[in-house]
């Protein structure tokens, strides 16, 4: 027996043979040109209409999906027809003679590494890079594009790290856990592994050396994979397999005693928000407007960005709306916004900083928003990211009461804004904690970066004590102005059900996260009193440790082996 460590990122039990992902499409040959009869007009027409058919195949595969996994897709089809990474490979293949398959795997190549480079969150680009090189150059070889393996029977994947486009599309009736030897819980493939409800592990170093074949023990709610399990491996996989099915949704997050915990979704545009009504989200507790910008070459007019928005806002007639202005930056540049050069990306320019350097774009999205607010019954919110002083926060507020619209709020994403938040909700009305972004600022962890997975946790103490640290900042900010203010949690922290039961016990009032994690956080919350709440999130707040805390926490709540979470 072989025991190998991780990160689990999204919790079951399961006992199954491992597959290994397949081998990646090979480098094309070094310095290989075109032949005597080719010419490199022909060769460059090629190079276009392959990454045309690769982009359309994305887009394709998009339609069938949706929520994260279709704005995966559509992102990485984006990437397969981006215009500076084409045209940087076909110079390559007029100036040097290269065959069309050696020039986009050198042009992507570098552009991976520039990106590689600058660190943080434009890292996460490489993969998707990476990823439309191999499929570009499958389609001009006539190769198999890059894929899941495939098996008659049910089988656990094990990959270094998997592409954002073949996690959004794998088929859980078959892949029954997914085990990866790099990445980390906040990257896309943890995140869709989430949405999918699959059991999975992320940065379990070695797991690519276990043989194909070998019946392992994967239990992704402590982040363990065993080869050869016994009988006690057995019995936990048996019970998870026979556990309690979690209850629909019914739209109304409640606790044991009848006390309110709104349950909202995170989404993206507006076909993300009729999936999360269709399955009774409250509101809409995130609504990430960037992708109403990325992959363009200028900035959507006001007209388009209305049209965008209200069709969130329409999706959710007379209930909770919050939006977050645009987070450009890192690991989302815009050619009309961002500056790519920076040494630093994660602590540089983005968010609500780039108005310092670019004024108007954020000024013309807030009219755009107000317009649809103005068109719509949906009760809309609006908050800035990457906000981290007070001054920041009044002048966010100022600019939303210049275009009407009433109900001012600020991510808490920085530990600065966490210590500050008496101050910061002296000037809005409500903050919502991007526990992501928060975790791997607090920790000095970048959260893509699988070696500091462990660090990167919101179960860390530290995360916890920042989150204390906001709660306590809005009750004095209550008392010293006599207004409510709200502090809610959008990061995927909201989506771990025992980790949501400490959130409402240190004082937050609602949370929000991808709607298929809507079901396991209300049943879990409503096994519990706000006083029991209370008493876990105490217990968790002494541990030293992040696996201490969740051990803990998890302790207290025996449904959640009952439910398999």
């Amino acid at each position: 027996m072989k025991k190998l460590t991780g990160v689990g990122v999204s919790a079951g039990r399961v006992i199954g043979p491992v597959l290994q992902m397949p081998e990646p499409i090979q480098e094309p040959a070094v310095g290989s040109t075109l032949g005597d009869d080719q010419s490199p007009e022909e060769a460059v027409e090629r190079l276009q209409q392959a990454a045309a058919s690769v982009k359309e195949n994305l887009k394709e595969r998009s339609g069938r999906t949706s929520g994260n996994a279709a704005a995966v897709l559509k992102s990485t089809a984006l990437m397969a027809g981006d215009k500076a990474l084409l045209k940087s490979a076909s110079k390559l293949v007029t100036g040097k003679n290269y065959t069309p398959e050696r020039a986009i795997w050198e042009a992507a190549g570098l552009y991976a590494e520039q990106m590689k480079a600058l660190g943080g969150y434009m890292a996460q680009r490489v993969t998707d890079i990476l990823d439309v090189r191999a499929r570009i150059v499958a389609e001009l070889t006539g190769e198999p594009a890059p894929g899941i393996p495939e098996s008659e029977g049910a089988f656990i994947l094990i990959a270094e790290d998997l592409a954002p486009a073949d996690t959004a599309t794998l088929d859980p009736e078959k892949v029954i856990a997914l085990v990866t030897s790099e990445g980390g819980p906040q990257a896309h493939t943890a995140i869709l592994a989430r949405d999918l409800g699959l059991p999975a592990i992320v940065a379990a170093n070695g797991a690519t050396e276990v043989p194909e074949g070998t019946v392992v023990y994967v239990d992704a709610t402590d982040g363990t994979i065993v080869t050869e399990p016994g009988e006690a491996e057995k019995h936990l996989a048996e019970k998870y397999a026979n556990r309690k099915a979690i209850p629909e949704f019914d739209g109304a997050g409640v606790l044991a005693d009848g006390t309110g915990i709104p349950l909202y979704s995170n989404v993206g545009n507006g076909k993300a928000a009729l999936t999360a009504a269709e399955n009774r989200a409250q509101g809409i507790g995130l609504f990430r407007t960037e992708f109403a910008f990325l992959n363009r070459e200028e900035e959507p007019s006001v007209e388009e960005q209305q049209v965008e928005y209200k069709a969130v806002f329409d999706a959710f007639p007379e209930q909770h709306v919050v939006v977050r202005t645009l987070d450009a930056g890192a690991d989302k540049p815009l050619p009309f916004l961002t500056d790519t050069s920076e040494p630093n990306p994660a602590l540089g320019v983005r968010g609500y900083r780039t108005d310092w350097t670019t004024p108007g774009v954020l000024k013309r999205q807030l009219e755009a928003i107000s317009a649809a607010a103005k068109e719509s019954s949906a009760d809309v919110w609006v908050m800035a990211p990457m906000i981290s002083t007070a001054p920041e926060a009044k002048d966010f507020a100022a600019m939303l009461d210049e275009v009407g619209l009433g109900v001012h709020g600020v991510m808490v994403e920085t530990p600065s804004a966490a210590v500050t938040a008496e101050a910061i909700l002296q000037e809005v009305d409500f903050v919502s904690m991007g526990t992501n972004d928060l975790t791997q600022y607090t920790m000095a962890a970048d959260r893509l970066l699988g070696a500091l997975a462990e660090l990167n946790n919101p179960w860390q103490p530290a995360v916890l004590e920042m989150i204390r640290l906001t709660v306590e900042g809005a009750q004095r900010a209550e008392k010293s102005t006599g207004q409510e203010k709200t502090v809610s949690v959008c990061g995927e922290a909201a989506a771990d059900p025992a980790l949501a039961v400490v959130l409402v016990g240190m004082g937050v009032k609602a949370l929000s996260m991808n709607t298929r994690s809507l079901p396991a956080v209300a049943a879990v919350l409503k096994s519990v009193t706000l006083e029991q709440a209370q008493q876990i999130a105490s217990k968790a707040l002494g541990a030293r440790s992040a696996e201490e805390t969740k051990d803990v926490a998890r302790a207290e709540l025996p449904i959640l082996d009952d439910l398999g979470l």
